[in-house]
């Protein structure tokens, strides 16, 4: 590279100046410019240099752009860390061993770009990026996660040859275009998210020309009732203004009316070298279909600014929505409406290219949020790629709009530091010049976890003055300092992971004066997102809470090479399908590419796989949010109604299903009612009930009725159910001729089991287990391997008692067993006593293995998705069969998973039918995998587990609920296994 003292870029040495945001850069605007704009993504030549000052080498390898140098085979690897930083050094120093990417390309410049003004725009560089053009400093740029534009202009002529010494094509000029991309800078401190740590150029690359006189910056805002204002910057790089020029408008071909003549109040003089005008566009739209999030219409807004022979000069091409966002008390509303905001935070993630997404990818992102109920986003923790906000807009998504701060490891230090004021009001500032005309950003965010200081209160300043639409500011820090202080920079309570109890006693304390909508809580980590039913259930009963934010959408596995360790990069698609990393492969975390400072699987805390597989938590989401439900079951019928805010039900068709226990399941088609949001109106009961068949379930299976941009027609939406009839009592006879086996140990002999049914009280730890402290009490307890003693056996005829101690550090568990033989197979009554100092155990019930070629499980109770004691919305009960290998959830660290809440019955068989059948006394929790629980535990990665042949079968009488401790509150208590005597009964038959 340039010695340091010849190139002012390296000699500010930036990547230590927190004082110093930019040079040359241009001013961010909302201005759309992909029309005409010349793509420069593809291979570039490429050098890591160890540090920013350390010379280039003769050898070039090639990089992708769009991407980042760590997944694309260099040796400097991912790195996660959540919240310490991944050097000693205190902001704003850097370590010296810095890695720098510098990146090379000839670039074309067409002929008739000749007297235009030449924009390079790079989407996004991680952490600072220096520009050069044929060796010639241009400029430079922090913030990872916005665009940067430089005007080419002075130093890129069309017809030159370049440096590289490559003559121009004909009519063509050639330039060496340069950008040198430094890793850790001071922006480092406050780019200190939860995320994998990168190094590159993370979005596209343009190169795009413009007259000199052209649109600076367009600003709409387009109210609920049809008042439509534009105001329109423009700006002359070369002078004053000419006369004669003006600027138009139309929206859907509706001629917009121009309500000021241009600004030119330094026209006249010509000492101005950089010229700005303004004017407005207004226009009053009759019969103006709204912008909601259920209805997200949009508009087609043309602005053009023309010469004064009235030719265009430049254009700017919007799709607007008309909305209004307020806060009234302690109620956010949307058109006057207040709404849920059932939300996800979302990081922009693949696992192939890490930071770097395309619009297929973000596309498909939001089609399964919207499918699954979801219709809010937060960006944490920055600006997402700019198309993301386009396709909010389409599909409709409330966007809290998230800026790139987060100084986490060192928050106290920096938000009152004086030298990080200017990067704070940058970052913010610039958010919000990008991303003000999208309807779906209805709330602008100071960033995340970096403490509250006079940094946070410039920022938020800064929005509420130029926002033209006066969106609600929001900050969790400042929020943190007082719920309801009007006097901090927060127009929202937004706090992180806040126990339920205490949002609700708020909300009911009469001193509530903002919104309650958490920015985070229900943390997604591995087997997880316990109670959210219930958090959902206290929201809509409680004026003043209106949602919140899941942590998070994502698992940020990334496929990685068993072999040599290296992430699969851009060639490993088609390596993984449904969560699964193929074989040779698996989903890293923290830790798996060589660091020894890290936060493990920390990283895999989202709603989906790493390939977007929806987890378990889904589905139960999406039942929470269903937009059509059944309220009540009368004797006159079923009462629906519309939990909408703005939406009829024309857009969803239903039919009914009725599960009989001791049948099979009845359908009929569903009418459903006309009913405005808020609604509610009684059908009657499409079925009569038989008289006998037991238990009985009436499900509504609601579909989009027509496509939608998001499902086509006949996509579920949600699957409300009802019980119609309870069970009845389960009677058995038995048979006093026919022996129980038992071992000498007292053992169950059973020629379909492997291994007896014994007490089980552990499960291999979930992520909130081992996070939340309760695996290590488990272990110290000793749960994971208890000492089995007998203490008697007792045979009868067709009947045999055992009774025996669990011995554990914890404490002595009395377990009583009695095998009785009935008609039909064998009844297992079971009891355990847990000693008082045993007062939260994972699990309560029976553990057996069954020979191998049992491959089939048919089961009557919740599922077919996976389902837990507080997370079971999304289950409905009914006939549901499933291969024993598709009931396992692979989450990325192996851990508890697969079981199903509220099974009646369930039969395992072989493909020729044969096999076994389990009755149980009463609903309970069931798993059936090829792991034990001691397997599971043991490994880090599923490529370590080996599957057994025949099937490890749990039945719970109690198990502990999910919660979400390893990141905010547990369980509730109710789902907690307590202390005391457990009792459970359960029959076993062969098919």
């Amino acid at each position: 590279m340039t010695d340091a003292s010849l190139d002012p870029l390296l000699a500010l040495r930036p990547w230590e100046a927190p004082e110093l945001t930019s040079w040359g850069r241009l001013p961010m605007n909302a201005v759309d410019r992909r029309a005409g704009a010349v793509s420069l993504d593809g291979d570039w030549r490429f050098q890591l240099l160890p540090a920013p000052d350390a010379p280039l080498g003769e050898v070039w390898s090639s990089s992708y752009v769009p991407g980042v140098w760590t997944m694309q085979g260099t040796d400097d690897l991912p790195r996660y860390l959540n919240i310490r930083m991944p050097f000693a050094e205190y902001p704003p120093q850097v370590p010296a061993a810095n890695p720098t990417g510098v990146y090379e390309r000839a670039v074309d410049v067409p002929a008739e770009w000749a007297g235009r003004r030449i924009v390079l725009q790079v989407g996004a560089a991680e952490s600072v990026l220096l520009v050069h053009v044929d060796g010639r400093p241009v400029g430079m740029s922090k913030d990872s996660h916005l665009a940067a534009e430089f005007d080419l202009t002075p130093v890129l002529r069309p017809g030159e040859r370049s440096e590289m010494g490559v003559p121009p094509a004909e009519g063509w000029g050639r330039a060496t275009l340069r950008l040198t991309v430094v890793k850790w800078s001071d922006a480092s401190h406050i780019e200190d998210q939860d995320h994998w740590w990168h190094g590159g150029i993370t979005r596209s690359v343009l190169l795009y020309a413009r007259d000199p006189l052209h649109l600076a910056d367009v600003a709409v805002r387009a109210r609920r009732d049809g008042d439509l204002r534009v105001d329109c910057r423009v700006r002359d790089a070369g002078g004053a203004l000419p006369e004669g020029w003006y600027v138009s408008g139309e929206l859907d071909g509706q001629l917009l009316t121009q309500d000021t003549e241009f600004d030119r109040s330094n026209a006249e003089d010509q000492r101005v070298s950089d010229f700005l005008g303004e004017a407005r566009l207004r226009a009053a739209v009759p019969d103006v279909r709204t912008w909601t999030a259920e209805t997200p219409e949009l508009y087609g807004l043309t602005v053009r600014l023309h010469r004064a022979d009235g030719t265009v000069a430049d254009t700017s091409h919007h799709r607007i929505g008309f909305r209004d966002v307020e806060i009234s008390g302690r109620d956010l509303l949307v058109n006057g409406e207040r709404v849920f905001i059932r939300g996800v935070n979302r990081h922009d993630f693949h696992p192939l290219t890490g930071r770097t997404v395309s619009y297929d990818d973000m596309r498909a992102d939001l089609v399964l949020l919207k499918r699954f109920g979801f219709n809010a986003i937060r960006t944490a923790h920055y600006p997402n790629d700019p198309s993301l906000y386009d396709l909010a807009d389409e599909l409709g998504f409330y966007v809290v709009d998230e800026a790139d701060i987060e100084s986490h490891d060192h928050a106290h230090e920096i938000a009152d530091d004086p030298r990080y004021l200017g990067a704070f009001v940058d970052r913010v500032a610039r958010m919000v010049l990008r991303d003000k005309n999208h309807p779906s950003v209805i709330i602008w965010s100071l960033g995340n976890e970096s403490d509250y200081g006079a940094n946070h209160d410039a920022a938020a300043g800064w929005v509420r003055r130029h926002d033209p639409a006066r969106r609600p500011v929001q900050y969790e820090g400042a929020a943190k300092l007082g719920w309801a202080d009007p006097d901090l920079a927060s127009d929202i309570a937004c706090p992180m992971y806040a126990p339920l109890q205490e949002c609700v006693a708020h909300a009911m304390s009469g001193t509530q004066t903002k919104p309650l909508i958490q920015c985070e809580y229900s943390h997604a980590m591995g087997n997880s997102n316990g109670t959210l039913a219930d958090h959902w259930e206290a929201i809509e009963a409680t004026p003043g809470l209106q949602g919140g934010f899941i942590w998070e959408f994502w698992d940020h596995g990334i496929l990685q090479r068993v072999n040599d360790g290296r992430p699969a990069g851009r060639g490993g698609a088609g390596l993984y399908d449904n969560g699964v990393a193929a074989p040779g492969h698996r989903w890293a975390y923290g830790g798996d590419f060589g660091e020894s400072d890290h936060d493990g699987a920390f990283i895999a805390d989202g709603v989906v796989f790493p390939d977007r597989t929806p987890k378990p938590v889904m589905f139960e989401h999406r039942e929470i949010a269903a937009p059509v439900r059944i309220e009540c079951f009368r004797h006159e019928g079923i009462v629906l109604g519309n939990h909408q805010h703005f939406r009829g039900l024309d857009w969803l068709s239903g039919e009914w299903e009725l599960s009989l226990a001791d049948g099979g399941t009845l359908t009929a088609p569903a009418e459903l009612p006309d009913l405005r949001p808020g609604e509610t109106a009684a059908v009657p009961l499409p079925f009569e009930l038989p008289e006998d068949g037991g238990e009985a379930w009436l499900t509504l299976r609601v579909t989009t009725a027509r496509d939608e941009a998001w499902a086509p027609r006949g996509t579920v939406v949600c699957l409300p159910q009802v019980r119609l009839r309870a069970a009845e009592p389960v009677r058995h006879t038995p048979v006093a001729n026919r022996p129980v086996e038992v071992d000498e140990d007292g053992l169950l002999v059973h020629p379909l089991l492997a291994a007896a049914p014994t007490l089980s009280l552990w499960r291999a730890p979930t992520d909130n287990d081992e996070l939340g402290g309760m695996a290590g009490r488990w272990r110290d307890w000793g749960l994971d391997a208890p000492t089995r003693k007998v203490v008697a056996v007792r045979r009868d005829p067709g009947r045999v008692a055992v009774v025996a101690d669990l011995l554990c550090p914890g404490g002595t568990v009395r377990h009583e067993q009695v095998f009785t033989a009935v008609e039909g197979g064998l009844l297992v009554e079971e009891s355990a006593e847990l000693p008082e100092a045993l007062d939260d155990v994972a699990r309560v019930g029976s553990v057996f293995e069954t020979v191998a070629g049992l491959n089939l499980l048919e089961w009557f109770g919740q599922g077919p998705w996976e389902s837990y004691p507080d997370r079971g919305a999304g289950a409905p009960v009914g006939h549901h069969g499933l291969p024993v290998d598709e009931l396992f959830t692979p989450y990325l660290r192996p851990q508890e998973s697969g079981g199903r809440h509220g099974v009646r019955r369930f039969t395992l068989s072989a493909p020729d039918a044969t096999g076994l059948a389990v009755r149980l006394d009463r609903p309970s929790q069931v798993s059936v995998t090829r792991h034990r629980a001691a397997d599971l535990a043991s490994a880090a990665h599923h490529d370590e587990l080996v599957p057994r042949a025949g099937c490890v079968v749990h039945i719970d009488a109690a198990h502990r609920g999910l919660g979400t401790a390893s990141c905010g509150p547990d369980t509730f208590a109710s789902y907690l296994v307590a202390a005391g005597v457990h009792r459970w009964s359960w029959t076993l038959h062969v098919l």
